[in-house]
């Protein structure tokens, strides 16, 4: 049991409180606003495509973990029969992505989901989040979960519970901080101090 009080992540390392939320039913889909979005779902999305759009996304908030993987092991993951990729596109250029995991009986699991940084404040989040509802309950599931952490967007929590998720989990994660070992660039994530061993 972690006890009350400060506790060391070394150097070298960086540390996110990460929070599993939950939808249990459908919701009523948020208003959202007119938009070029559309969205188009990807069977068997090109690798260094799919490396793109997700380092455009994520890089700000240190998403590394599909990076690390080799090819096959990212296909094997993202072009799986029971893994669902929709990507929010504006005028014909990706912007967001939402990544749907059924492989569990009875549940999807949304294991990304975000925009890019010229989406955001746009409504395309809340547009993408309402899509991504209607496709996770159109399966014969009881529940759909995601998680987020701390190195993401300070907006992000709130946007998930406004979006029909409720907390139900708390975790703390450590890490290798990406930007030591170059996976990710030394300048991203001013909010997340690097410290050097």
């Amino acid at each position: 049991m972690l006890e009350n009080g400060y506790h060391d992540v070394p150097a070298g390392k960086i540390a996110a409180i990460v929070t599993h939320l939950q939808m249990l039913e459908q919701p009523l889909a948020r208003v959202e606003p007119e938009g070029p979005w559309t969205l188009r779902r990807h069977e068997a999305i090109d690798l260094d495509i799919y490396r793109t759009l997700y380092r455009r996304i994520g890089a700000e908030w240190l998403w590394i973990s599909r990076l690390a993987m080799t090819d096959e092991e990212l296909a094997g993951h993202i072009h799986s029969s029971a893994v669902e990729m929709y990507i929010l596109e504006s005028d014909g250029t990706a912007e967001g992505i939402a990544e749907l995991d059924f492989r569990k009986a009875g549940e999807c699991e949304m294991v990304f989901f975000g925009i890019s940084a010229t989406q955001i404040g746009t409504g395309a989040g809340r547009w993408l989040m309402n899509r991504a509802i209607e496709k996770a309950w159109s399966h014969p599931i009881d529940r759909f979960w995601l998680h987020t952490c701390t190195l993401d967007s300070p907006q992000a929590l709130a946007f998930y519970v406004r979006s029909g998720f409720t907390p139900f989990r708390r975790q703390i994660e450590v890490l290798d901080d990406p930007r030591l070992s170059k996976q990710s660039q030394r300048h991203l994530a001013p909010h997340v101090p690097i410290i050097v061993p």
